[in-house]
């Protein structure tokens, strides 16, 4: 009797522990299933009734490259319509890019295009490796990169250039002092006007250079219509609940304390326009 009174006793015991282990173990990936929502790219971050989602699905093109070929860096060019040429391989400029994303934010009937962005200024959309485009006399930094048919970047090393020109008699030419070595952020997107159903999504999209996101480290403070978010990863994000009328994004690039970077671009405040 006391032998099987033992017997029932230790089985018990290890059955008690068995269900401890399991229990852990399904606390232990219920919470990593948590952790793994909580931080992953789907989380979205509210306020004030505007929605901020990033995403990093879109189709992945790594092996795209992009090379400035003229105007050669610190270069000198004639005044007026400076002539651009680029090589451009494993990326078709004008194609659909596809994917879940194309058919849900503004996108352009042209396909895959070049950005390219002076001095942070609004970007000018080219479906061609040459083109012409009027620059004032003057220095300039030049950011181009590869985008997708619904605008947002390609952000690997090789599928931008940033550069520094000049056009115009370089002895009047003002310097710019930009350090190209130094963290810039150039904003993208959104811009001008979105109707109808791309109204409801739109894209908030920028690039940096020279520095990357992390929530311990370097962010960009993003203040939508007066709603501050710290995007801490560097992703296309999705807007939503944005009112009809003039929107206003300013974007600013700052270090883990929240303080500016210093840099001619880290800071830049520009409006868009929805319409029902």
């Amino acid at each position: 009797m006391k032998a099987t009174a033992l017997l029932v006793s230790s089985a018990m015991l290890l059955g008690l522990a068995a269900c401890d282990t399991a229990k852990q173990q399904q606390e232990s990936g219920t919470n990593a299933t948590v952790s793994s929502i909580s931080s992953g790219t789907a989380a979205s971050m509210e306020k004030n009734g505007l929605r901020l989602t990033p995403f990093t699905d879109s189709p992945k093109m790594p092996e795209a490259q992009l090379l400035l070929k003229s105007p050669v860096t610190g270069s000198t060019v004639p005044s007026g319509n400076v002539p651009f040429d680029y090589d451009i391989t494993n990326f078709q400029l004008t194609k659909m890019t596809g994917g879940m994303h194309a058919g849900e934010m503004a996108t352009s009937e042209k396909g895959q295009h070049i950005h390219n962005i002076v001095d942070n200024e609004p970007y000018t959309a080219h479906y061609t490796t040459e083109f012409t485009k009027p620059i004032a006399d003057g220095q300039h930094v030049v950011l181009s990169f590869l985008s997708r048919s619904y605008h947002e970047s390609l952000k690997h090393r090789g599928a931008y250039d940033l550069r520094l020109i000049t056009v115009g008699d370089a002895a009047k030419a003002t310097p710019l002092n930009a350090d190209l070595s130094a963290p810039h952020l150039f904003y993208s997107r959104p811009k001008d006007t979105y109707s109808g159903a791309d109204a409801k999504k739109v894209m908030l999209d920028f690039y940096l250079v020279n520095t990357t996101l992390s929530p311990d480290g370097n962010k960009v403070r993003a203040t939508i219509n007066g709603t501050e978010f710290m995007l801490d990863q560097w992703a296309p994000y999705m807007m939503e609940g944005l009112p009809a009328g003039q929107n206003t994004v300013k974007l600013e690039l700052v270090d883990a304390n929240g303080t500016m970077i210093p840099g001619p671009f880290n800071s830049v405040t520009r409006t868009f326009t929805l319409q029902p």
